[in-house]
């Protein structure tokens, strides 16, 4: 969806309130729609109770998104209706409070949709006492949400992010970042032109960060589709790039990085340090389509982490951007073996604590 988003007051004042009204009106009758589509819908079509999880979930959703406004609420109420927001007291408590929503959210997930998910953290652990720049392929609708789980609740880093202003339609989703740093960008085809671009926005939001912070990336603009693959390369080849072009044409499961971003992060906050994050799980989760016939998914989601510090990055900008491709490549080749390996461990479960696995988490 490419719509813009209404005015702050109809978020907040229309937007907000109709979720909370919509998930008490639903909350007496959640469970007995489920027992219904239980007992009606799930005999007649494929799939393993494809249409009583997504029922659930849909309700579930309602139900969190109007807790988290409520808490949201209360805080706001808390802090003197607002006066006190920016105090630091308060943008710990709002912080503490999404990390425990999106815990519950993603024990939800879990729970319905069968996932299991591996997060190997200590390379994030590894930059403690220093802000963290972190940028990270981009497959599925769904990896965003991971990361930020990750670093709010395993690495317990304040998250930053650059997002596209129409997530803003969603009311939780809209209060809950504009109580942590974050940054809402306009897409290029609504885009006026004192409107800020992407890397504007990245950089103002490195130039503040703290040694707990964690900067959120995704260099690849988008998931990964071959008509877009293609044409990265040729944009590459096109400019003159042509050692880059090679690079991403030998790298099949990602697409080349756009390195503006990345240089603007680095540049306003040059303390900061890198890490590099893989996973794999998501790349068939596209469009509702996709995640509709994989319900119930049984998938297993892997994420990796490499961490480089601060007077490890090469300086100059040229140098940065072919070593943010070569780390690109070694995603690539990470993803290659780990997704072998959990093929192989769909076959044979007895593999999923193997040595294998645990090589290819540790890259």
């Amino acid at each position: 969806m490419n719509v813009a988003p209404p005015p702050w007051w109809v978020r907040r004042f229309v937007l907000a309130p109709a979720m909370v009204a919509i998930a008490v009106l639903l909350a007496p009758t959640s469970i007995l729609l489920v027992l219904l589509a239980l007992a009606v819908v799930s005999w007649a079509l494929p799939g393993r109770l494809r249409a009583p999880r997504m029922a659930w979930m849909t309700v579930f959703y309602i139900l969190w998104e109007a807790t988290a406004l409520l808490g949201f609420f209360g805080i706001w109420v808390a802090s003197g209706f607002g006066y006190a927001m920016d105090r630091k007291a308060f943008r710990s408590v709002n912080l503490r409070f999404a990390a425990w929503m999106v815990k519950v959210l993603f024990w939800q997930v879990r729970w319905t949709l069968r996932l299991r998910i591996t997060i190997d953290a200590d390379e994030i652990r590894g930059l403690d006492g220093v802000p963290a720049v972190v940028v990270s392929r981009h497959a599925g609708p769904g990896d965003s949400f991971v990361l930020v789980d990750a670093l709010l609740n395993v690495a317990r880093r304040e998250p930053r992010i650059v997002l596209k202003d129409t997530l803003r339609w969603d009311p939780a989703i809209d209060t809950l970042l504009s109580r942590i740093p974050a940054e809402f960008v306009v897409p290029h085809s609504r885009r006026a032109a004192d409107d800020p671009g992407g890397s504007e926005a990245v950089g103002d939001l490195a130039r503040t960060m703290s040694d707990d912070s964690a900067l959120l990336l995704f260099p690849e603009g988008g998931n990964v589709t071959p008509r877009r693959r293609t044409a990265r390369i040729a944009a590459l080849q096109d400019a003159g790039q042509s050692d880059l072009a090679a690079m991403a044409a030998a790298m099949p499961h990602v697409m080349a990085p756009h390195v503006g971003g990345f240089l603007a992060a680095l540049d306003a906050c040059p303390r900061a340090g890198v890490v590099v994050v893989a996973h794999t799980g998501l790349e068939k989760l596209v469009t509702f389509g996709d995640i509709w016939r994989e319900l119930p998914m049984d998938k297993h989601i892997v994420m990796k982490g490499w961490s480089t510090a601060p007077g490890v990055l090469p300086v100059g900008a040229d140098d940065r951007g072919t070593w943010l491709f070569s780390e690109w490549a070694r995603v690539d080749g990470w993803i290659d073996a780990t997704t072998a390996e959990l093929e192989r461990e769909k076959t044979d479960p007895r593999r999923r604590t193997s040595r294998r696995v645990r090589a290819a988490q540790r890259g």
